[in-house]
């Protein structure tokens, strides 16, 4: 597991015995219950210390930043950087259990499925399972160019086909301004083809915008407009052809303590539509060495909804990242049930992929 590179709170070596079993047992408590945890809660729990010195040791918690009180004479909740610290130090991870494994392989696996549904599967499976929304970032298209073809359909419309190197083929329709000939059709295919032939969008696409201004004196002025037309609707990268496939935005309403906040659960919706964002947040898990967990404010895109991220990569048989899979809910997941479930189904999209 992986945190982001953010100033950090108070660490274990700080918590003498007494500290870390109380704060332990508080963030477990909330993590089951949702509630503030008071300190009879706690000596009624097994704490062999009274109501009183426990009281203590939890007010010398909060002043270092790890408990808060949602009111004066509430119990006290785990801070976004308790939570960070319990993950981190002193949870026990569980593993994914026989059952669930075999659903997992079987819904991603099953019945011939494409790599396309295997990825929609694994995004309702997540959400399903964990309890939150699942999310799955579909992979940038990073393969060369091999065939460009603008089809003719009807004097409104033509279709542009781009065929890939690893056999994917892509089709948009555009419409067509009027008077466009066949062989205007022709030129911007061959003035493309010549171009982006064995490379990616990526690495051709601003170069042939460039040259394009250029050519206009030699391109007839409709199959300029049709390049430039092509080039708009295949060239999305990371905002257009990647998806964001979110699924279970009912689950983020069974949450008690997230319904008693419903302007948290709006920002939380908010955040959630947020594509380039959330597919940004989701790339820096492509560095990850397995999991990865952001909780509240370590994210720009959550702090205000207070909501946990826990994401991991899917890549090829060579180790090459495609893309991540993530569950999003609030602080209160369960982290060492989904933990295990996202880094399972990683490895299982993994395997789909190379299948």
């Amino acid at each position: 597991m992986t945190s982001p590179l953010l100033p950090r709170g108070p660490s274990l070596t700080e918590l003498d015995e007494r500290a870390r079993d109380i704060f332990r047992r508080v963030v477990e408590s909330y993590l089951e219950t949702g509630e503030p945890v008071g300190s009879r809660t706690l000596s009624k729990g097994g704490v062999q210390l009274s109501p009183a010195s426990i009281r203590n040791t939890m007010q010398d918690l909060t002043q270092l930043g790890l408990l808060g009180a949602p009111h004066v004479s509430a119990g006290r909740l785990p801070t976004h950087a308790g939570l960070r610290l319990f993950v981190d130090g002193l949870m026990q991870v569980g593993d994914v259990a026989e059952e669930e494994r075999r659903a997992i392989e079987s819904r991603l696996t099953g019945r011939a499925r494409s790599f396309d549904e295997a990825l929609a599967e694994a995004s309702a499976l997540l959400s399903g399972l964990a309890g939150g929304a699942g999310i799955v970032v579909t992979p940038a298209r990073d393969a060369g160019v091999k065939h460009v073809e603008f089809v003719f359909l009807s004097p409104e419309q033509a279709l542009a086909v781009m065929v890939f190197e690893d056999g994917a083929v892509e089709n948009r329709l555009m419409r067509l301004t009027a008077g466009v000939t066949p062989s205007a059709l022709q030129e911007a295919s061959n003035f493309l083809n010549a171009r982006l032939r064995g490379r990616t969008l990526a690495e051709a696409g601003a170069e042939v915008k460039a040259e394009l201004d250029q050519a206009r004196r030699q391109l007839n002025e409709t199959a300029a407009r049709l390049v430039e037309d092509g080039l708009a609707a295949w060239s999305g990268g990371d905002s257009i052809d990647r998806a964001l496939i979110v699924r279970g935005h009912a689950n983020l309403l069974h949450d008690r303590e997230t319904l008693d906040d419903l302007e948290r659960v709006r920002m939380l919706f908010d955040d959630l539509e947020q594509k380039e964002q959330l597919i940004g947040l989701l790339d820096g898990v492509r560095e990850a060495q397995g999991v990865r967990i952001y909780i509240g404010a370590e994210t720009r895109l959550f702090s205000l909804s207070g909501s946990a991220v826990i994401a991991a990569p899917y890549m090829t048989g060579r180790q090459k990242v495609l893309g991540a899979i993530a569950v999003i809910g609030p602080a209160r997941l369960n982290y060492a049930r989904v933990i295990p479930l996202v880094d399972y189904t990683a490895r299982v999209l993994s395997q789909v992929t190379n299948a």
